[in-house]
């Protein structure tokens, strides 16, 4: 199979390479540079080819989804158990622990500065109505007695 003909990426095979290094988290450019070809030739065959750039959804989809709600059990917090096998002397002895990581701070600021940036994000977009600007002096501030 020659390397950057269309035909191919277009077969059931062809696209499901396209879908697990999408998948994989590979970006468009490390995808061409795959499939032998340009990115400029990625985005064209991406307009012109329906199928490609389905297969590309497709498979970024998967794996943001995955990444999603490992960032959100990270932000509220889990429990999870830790199975300990060990042999002794009389057989074997199971050891279950259950283990808490606490909410991460981190992960919760991201979340709701992606997820709600009205509300979250840094710079916050404030109307003012009224006059701005300008001094006031005041002449009638009592002066103290320096007698």
């Amino acid at each position: 199979m020659a390397k950057g003909k269309y035909e191919y990426w277009l077969t059931p095979e062809g696209l499901l390479k396209l879908e697990a290094w999408a998948r994989d988290g590979l970006i468009d450019e490390q995808i061409a540079k795959n499939m032998g070809i340009t990115p400029s030739t990625l985005y064209e065959w991406k307009k012109n080819y329906s199928e490609i750039s389905e297969s590309l959804k497709k498979g970024k989809e998967v794996v943001d989804i995955q990444v999603e709600n490992a960032l959100l059990k990270r932000a509220l917090g889990y429990s999870y158990k830790e199975i300990k096998e060990e042999k002794t002397v009389d057989g074997k002895r199971v050891t279950v622990t259950t283990k808490e990581v606490v909410p991460d701070t981190t992960a919760q600021i991201f979340w709701l500065k992606n997820r709600r940036p009205e509300r979250w994000r840094d710079k916050q977009d404030i109307e003012h109505s009224g006059q701005m600007g300008g001094v006031t002096i005041i002449n009638d501030i009592p002066r103290p007695d320096t007698s």
